[in-house]
């Protein structure tokens, strides 16, 4: 029987999708669950059960949380990548990513296809679609509920009639939770106006008094909160998220052009993420040289564009990383953040790479390196092209 790996998260379309392989296309389904953060070992569970009532022949659930860390969130990190200077692009990675790791396992198990559940409305489809060209180009790629374009009460309907009923009421709100961040849909995002409620956000306010953290980076990685040091920075970014989020930090809307050319919006919640991120730059900012800091800028706002466009593996992607892993060598020190209800402050850094060092002056106070004269001379030739410039063109437009 002909083997085929579907992309399984236990919702209604992957439920449709593991029946529909089997009963009407007549496919072995080997459903596979790709782990970047967001479910626990109970979740895990349910899920293979789940799969397995449903008729699946085997159920697997990748973990690649530090895979996810080590291929993206680090270069998204060492670039302080924020697309539209909103969103940590919590979802655009992860499906790159959990596509990658799909094809791979469909390799190896020898599958004649893949099958994923997205429909013909969002991003997600191009990223599956798009890796399994890549990596599994000799597979068909079976996307039902796309294909076939059904309705939710379709779906509800063909599950009810094949023996499959279970409680498949829509939420109010689409929530997907990862190690980089948790995107939250609803009535509102479909608006231009509306924002979320309160009850829309996976993590609630929890505490009102302000905390202190001190966040250890090491060549760009976050490798310690306060006293605690970590193994791998995806188990830091993960207890910062714990740490942070009962403030309510890390909550925004962004507002985005898909691939598909239609604007849309999501909110998100990414307390992990955002003071990461923001920490890093702060510790960036005084460690980095301003053309490093410029350049480095220029490329990250690429990187974020191709990663959220499906491009993950063009070539220059790795180019571009080699290029951010370089400007990393002396990113290291401390960075000390007061953590308050909905909101954060940076207060500042320490690191003996600090290039804002008292040896050679203080910003408008006093300077050790040179006298009044040089900087007379030295703004006469900085400004010297200038003056050319409006010399000759006042004398031609008398």
């Amino acid at each position: 029987m002909k083997k085929v790996v579907l992309a399984f998260s236990g919702g209604l379309d992957t439920s449709f999708c593991a029946v529909y392989l089997q009963q009407d296309l007549g496919y072995e389904v080997h459903a596979v669950t790709v782990n970047t953060g967001g479910f626990n070992e109970e979740e895990v569970k349910k899920l293979e059960q789940k799969a397995i009532l449903l008729g699946a022949k085997t159920f697997t659930c990748l973990d690649v949380v530090k895979e996810y860390y080590d291929s993206c969130i680090q270069y998204l990190v060492f670039g302080n990548v924020l697309k539209n200077n909103t969103y940590p692009l919590s979802v655009s990675a992860e499906r790159t990513i959990q596509a990658k790791s799909l094809a791979e396992y469909a390799l190896k198990i020898g599958a004649t296809a893949i099958a994923h559940g997205s429909t013909g409305a969002g991003n997600d489809q191009v990223r599956f679609d798009g890796i399994f060209n890549i990596v599994c180009p000799q597979m068909e790629i079976i996307t039902p509920i796309r294909d076939l374009k059904l309705s939710r009460e379709a779906e509800i309907e063909y599950l009810t009639n094949k023996g499959f009923s279970g409680d498949y009421t829509k939420s109010v709100y689409s929530i997907n939770q990862g190690l980089w961040g948790t995107s939250v849909g609803g009535k509102e995002t479909l608006t231009s106006h509306s924002n979320l409620p309160e009850e829309a956000y996976p993590s609630q306010l929890k505490k009102q008094n302000q905390e202190q953290l001190t966040l250890e980076f090491e060549k760009g990685h976050l490798i310690k909160i306060n006293d605690q040091k970590f193994s791998h920075p995806s188990e830091a970014i993960v207890k910062l998220n714990e740490i942070a989020s009962e403030f309510a930090i890390g909550r925004d809307t962004h507002v985005g052009d898909t691939i598909i050319g239609i604007k849309g919006r999501v909110g998100f919640e990414a307390a992990g993420a955002i003071l990461t991120l923001k920490a890093h730059h702060l510790l960036e900012k005084h460690v980095l040289s301003k053309y490093q800091l410029m350049i480095k800028s220029q490329m990250a706002d690429w990187y974020g564009t191709w990663l959220h466009e499906a491009l993950f593996l063009d070539p220059v992607m790795r180019d571009i990383e080699k290029l951010m892993e370089n400007s990393q060598k002396n990113v290291t020190g401390k960075v000390f953040v007061t953590l308050l209800p909905y909101r954060f402050e940076l207060n500042g850094i320490e690191s003996k790479y600090d290039l804002m060092t008292s040896k050679f002056g203080s910003y408008g106070e006093m300077n050790k390196s040179w006298s009044g004269e040089d900087v007379k001379g030295f703004s006469k030739i900085y400004t010297n092209y200038l003056s050319i410039y409006h010399q000759v063109n006042a004398e031609n437009n008398d």
